[in-house]
């Protein structure tokens, strides 16, 4: 019987055929991730846990983050591997513990290529990658050889793990798509020198794989299908490279977008959901094996939506399932209201992976961290008052009740989200919206007694054993003559609409929300379509790699973006979406000023000084963006009391301060939610 509300999603599908046919629960695929829990055998145990609490939520095939078929292929030193029999056996954890929960999973077989961050790495030629720091050497005609048929040995360890099926990565830019694209393959041996001889590679890692574990073994293939780089594939190699390997053995092709060095965005926020399933739906009329759309997928609606087209046989949605592990449960229960939806923010996932740092998730702190931070239920009954119903007091009033707490949430708005409420009005920050909804609904599940329009005070909060102060922050002003001039406003004026300003505007503050606003102030209302001109993405059948010249941005308004610093604008912003936010601006214009000294603010403008010399911006209005100031007075005003032993029944109350109130920084929602979480782990 059909799920009515989500049939094609929840169907289940079976890959390949004969005995070792793999048949999923449905159609979800919890796509690759690299979480920094793969490199070392001491993390073994939280890897497992973190995999079986997606498998315990209903997902249908788990993919691990990539392991290197070599050492050579390494993603940084001594990273993930899959090369002999003893790491076999440590992975049957794994998958023991996965299959316990119900699940089956998948091990990628990665290697980086160029791509390595280290002075072993190896590619199809020696050309330095524009993203690391490290030249690669090229590898030799048997080099080759021995790396593909490293990849099928890998293959089949991964089998003799317990693993379900591999999955083979041949895009993002590693070395598989290095090998496809003659931006990075100039040999002239059997390897490369035309289209069909780099397709060589690739087709050997599958052929090979294919002999040592059988017919039925579940291959998947992550095929690159637009690459977005200057010398990239065009449409009508990728659709012979797919019949290739089809015909070498692949079960299942996984899309891929874009080489990590493209200067295209492919799956941080401000790309619309679901831009690239047109792709997926033209491979789908190549082969006839199933394939699998990703990228910018994170709800079930529009994962159904795709399936139901007939534009792809799964759905892969790898950070979704970071943000909540019980997603596919959830819809599965008539409860997709309750999914703590994706954001596409990377602040927490692949920004932290690139710093060398675990993996985890704004919007979920828990995410790879289910071992250690964990809300045990309650043995004691505590009263437990949350004052702020910005992200640090909302994670920490949902968390506590969690616990199973009594908890009153105070919020003097008459709305909840604080800040962030801010944040989801920017541009492409529309999605930040489901985190309120998620939390909205998720403070009604667990029965939060929520006081909206309450600015409370210390008689409100007497009574609680526990009072959690999240009171935020406001705008900070800074002490520019003229800072009182009608033609100023704050950040929050603006985006929360009590201010509509002018044609010209000053910004004053470059750092994320100084940013941020300057999107918002240029930008227009715009298609998918328009997205794509915007970026230069094009159609591979017409250019190689599917970039075309960039049609420019018409801006909403003439915008001029100032900070004291000398350092580029923009440079402190987050390592995997920053370069895109910055890219915005100068696709719409705005005049950047750096190094300046903001003189006064007057009715001709803003007058600042730059390497000595005077300057006026001429403006309409001057937005400031200059941080922000916490919000302590509830704070100060309770500790006396705490210090009084002042609390419910003569016990001594505990207080807390968490959030912006605790540091002011700019719209922090991944500290703050952190930090709301434990505070509550901890009480």
């Amino acid at each position: 019987m059909s799920h009515p509300t989500y049939p094609h999603l929840l169907e289940p599908i079976t890959l390949g055929a004969g005995p070792d046919a793999l048949t999923l629960r449905n159609r979800v695929v919890m796509g690759s991730m690299h979480t920094g829990l793969e490199d070392h055998p001491w993390d073994i145990g939280r890897l497992s846990e973190f995999f079986a609490e997606r498998a315990r939520g209903g997902v249908g095939l788990i993919i691990t983050g990539g392991y290197a078929p070599t050492k050579r292929g390494w993603l940084k030193p001594f990273a993930s591997e899959m090369t002999n029999r003893l790491h076999a056996m440590r992975h049957e954890r794994v998958t023991g513990t996965v299959h316990e929960a119900g699940g089956a999973i998948a091990l990628q077989v990665l290697h980086a290529g160029r791509y390595g961050y280290h002075p072993l790495s190896q590619s199809a030629s020696d050309k330095k990658s524009p993203i690391t720091p490290f030249k690669p050497s090229a590898m030799s005609t048997k080099d080759v050889d021995h790396t593909a048929t490293a990849f099928a040995k890998s293959v089949a360890l991964a089998r003799k793990a317990g693993y379900d099926a591999v999955e083979i990565m041949g895009s993002e830019g590693y070395l598989i798509n290095q090998f496809l694209a003659s931006r990075t393959n100039d040999r002239d041996d059997q390897w490369g020198g035309s289209a069909a001889r780099r397709m060589h590679f690739p087709v050997e890692v599958v052929r090979r794989s294919r002999e040592l574990v059988g017919d039925d073994f579940p291959i998947v293939y992550r095929i690159s299908l637009l690459d977005l780089v200057e010398g990239g594939q065009t449409w009508e190699e990728i659709a012979e490279l797919a019949l290739h390997l089809q015909a070498a053995g692949v079960t299942v092709f996984n899309t891929g977008i874009g080489w990590h060095e493209a200067r295209v965005p492919t799956i941080i926020t401000q790309v619309p959901r679901g831009a690239w399933r047109s792709y997926t739906a033209r491979l789908k009329q190549v082969v006839d094996v199933p394939v699998c759309a990703s990228n910018r997928i994170n709800t079930p609606e529009l994962a159904e939506e795709i399936l139901a087209a007939g534009e792809a046989d799964l759905v892969s949605m790898a950070r979704p399932l970071l943000a909540d592990p019980a997603f596919v449960a959830k819809a599965m229960d008539e409860r997709a209201d309750e999914i703590n939806t994706c954001i596409a923010c990377n602040q927490a996932c692949l920004d932290h992976v690139f710093a060398n740092q675990r993996a985890s998730c704004l919007v979920n702190p828990r995410a790879c961290h289910e071992t250690e931070l964990v809300l045990v239920p309650t043995m004691r009954k505590q009263a437990v008052a949350v004052v702020g119903a910005g992200p640090a007091g909302l994670a920490a009033a949902t968390s506590a009740a969690e616990r199973g707490f009594a908890v009153t949430l105070f919020e003097k708005s008459t709305e909840l989200g604080g800040q962030f409420r801010l944040a989801m009005a920017v541009p492409g920050k529309e999605d930040f919206a489901d985190t309120l909804r998620y939390f909205t609904r998720r403070l009604e599940v667990l029965g939060v007694d929520v006081r909206l329009g309450v600015e409370a005070s210390t008689d409100d909060l007497a009574g609680f054993d526990q009072v959690i102060v999240a009171t935020g922050v406001v705008p900070r002003m800074p002490a520019i003559p003229g800072i009182d001039h009608a033609s100023v406003a704050s950040y929050a004026d603006v985006l929360s609409g009590r201010v509509v300003p002018g044609k010209r505007v000053a910004v004053i503050g470059a750092g994320g929300i100084g940013v941020d606003v300057s999107v918002w102030l240029t930008h227009t209302d715009e298609d998918l379509d328009d997205w794509m001109a915007h970026w230069g993405v094009g159609d591979p059948a017409l250019t190689a790699g599917g970039l075309t010249e960039a049609k420019p941005r018409t801006p909403a308004r003439e915008v001029t973006l100032i900070q004291r610093k000398t350092t580029p604008i923009g440079i402190g912003l987050g390592k995997t979406s920053g370069w895109a936010h910055r890219a915005v601006l100068k696709q719409s214009k705005v005049t950047q000023v750096r190094g300046a000294t903001y003189d006064r603010i007057d009715d001709d403008g803003v007058h600042i000084t730059v390497d000595g010399s005077s300057h006026v911006i001429e403006c309409d209005t001057v937005v400031v963006c200059a941080g922000q100031d916490s919000v302590r007075g509830l704070y100060d005003a309770l500790s006396p009391l705490v210090e009084q032993g002042e609390g419910r029944a003569g016990v001594e109350t505990k207080v807390h301060l968490i959030g912006g109130a605790d540091v002011a920084a700019e719209l922090d929602a991944k500290r703050a939610i952190k930090q709301g979480t434990e505070v509550v782990a901890a009480l």
